[in-house]
Order: C-alpha cells, then structure tokens, then sequence
C-alpha cells in the first residue's frame, strides 16, 4: 500500500486538480491514504482540500517543505512513501509502476520529468531526466522510498528549508537505491515563467555548486531568499 505525502502552502491554484488526479489515475486498492500537510496556507488551499469531497487526510505542522514531509510520513501508514508536489502530476496507473519497482528490489527512485512548457531548454531538460545521472534529480520529480528505508535514513534532514529533496536522493544514490521510472511525470514551470528561465537555472545550478562546495543549510536559504523566493 501507497501512502501519498503532499505538502504545501498556498496552493489553491493546484492542489484541487491534482488530489482529482491521483483518484483518477490510480487503482484505489493501492493507495493507503493521500496526506496533505499545510504549513500555514492563506489563500483557501486547506478550504479546497476539506471541500473536495474526497478522503484526503489534512494535517497542519510548522512551515517547512522537510518538516511537513516527515510530519506526514509519521502519520502514514503504508508501507510506501510517495512525497509529490502540489504542482506535479504523475504518470497514469503511477501506482502500479511504483509498485513494481518494489517489487523488483528497487526501495526508491522517481519518474521522468515534463514541464507544461515547449521553450527549448525546458524540453532539453524534461528529456535529461530519464538518464540516472544524479546531476539530473530534483523534487519535482516526485520520490517514492520504502519506510523501512525512510526510517533507516532519518527522513528528510530539516535543517534544510530549500534543497531537502536533494539531500535525501543524495543519501539514496550514496546506498545504491534510486531507480529513474521511464515513464513521465508533468510539472509546473511557473518559477521559470516568473523570473525567467535563464536567470532561474543559473541560480539554481549556482545552489547546486554551492552544496557541493559545502555550503550550510541556512547559506543555502539566504542565497534563495535573496535570489529566488
């Protein structure tokens, strides 16, 4: 069984269409549960989500992309972990494609990434994604983990309030344990459409370079804070 993980913070533009989307394109004997965690919204997302008429378990834990994850998943109760942003929308039977990635030993990886934009970069880098090289991996990609190995790791590390994601698929592909799903996953590019797509990837290649480096927690979010948010 499949618990589903999704945290946000004003997400009414989103969060609506894809808890539809995951009804929809899943067999519901696999799925647990689907866990929405805000952390704080203002914009009527947890109205949306109360008033969906579906049985979406919303919880409420402190601002913090790590902290609302690891919140949830203290909550679930599947023996599958499938965190996903509020703006991604997995591939259809997402379900049984991870399921049968367990089943052949794999206890975590992602899909194939596609932005909901043509501009050509973007298209390049949709189509990187199905390559494992680990320079390729981001959140938005969607992760599924075993709780078992979820448990073994420590979740998410919550001194990150930017870069979580990519803390714990390093922690993933240093054991050995990611496998990319050859199978599309569609995301938002709102960001990039927001600040511009090469202001954005230098900026977030920069980040990257600056974990790499060694670059702190909290020097990570300020570059952010200053740069992006």
């Amino acid at each position: 069984m499949i618990s589903i993980i999704i945290p946000i913070l004003n997400e009414a533009e989103t969060i609506e269409n894809l808890l539809f989307h995951l009804i929809d394109h899943a067999s519901l004997d696999h799925i647990s549960e689907i866990i929405v965690v805000d952390g704080g919204s203002t914009d009527g997302s947890q109205a949306l989500v109360k008033n969906s008429g579906l049985k979406i378990k919303l919880l409420h834990a402190s601002k913090g992309r790590a902290k609302q994850m690891n919140f949830g998943a203290k909550q679930a109760t599947g023996r599958i972990l499938y965190f996903l942003h509020a703006d991604s929308f997995p591939p259809n039977r997402y379900d049984q494609l991870i399921i049968d990635e367990v089943k052949k030993g794999h206890q975590a990886g992602c899909f194939r990434l596609k932005f909901d934009s043509n501009h050509w970069w973007l298209r390049l880098a949709s189509w990187l994604t199905q390559f494992s090289w680990r320079a390729c991996r981001g959140g938005d990609q969607s992760q599924f983990i075993t709780r078992e190995l979820f448990d073994e790791i420590g979740g998410y590390d919550e001194r990150f309030i930017i870069y979580e994601d990519n803390v714990l698929i390093n922690e993933l592909y240093a054991r050995q344990q990611f496998v990319v799903i050859n199978k599309q996953l569609k995301t938002s590019a709102r960001l990039y459409r927001k600040h511009g797509i090469w202001k954005l990837q230098y900026h977030f290649w920069t980040i990257y370079v600056k974990k790499w480096f060694g670059a702190s927690a909290d020097d990570l979010f300020v570059y952010y804070k200053k740069h992006i948010c």
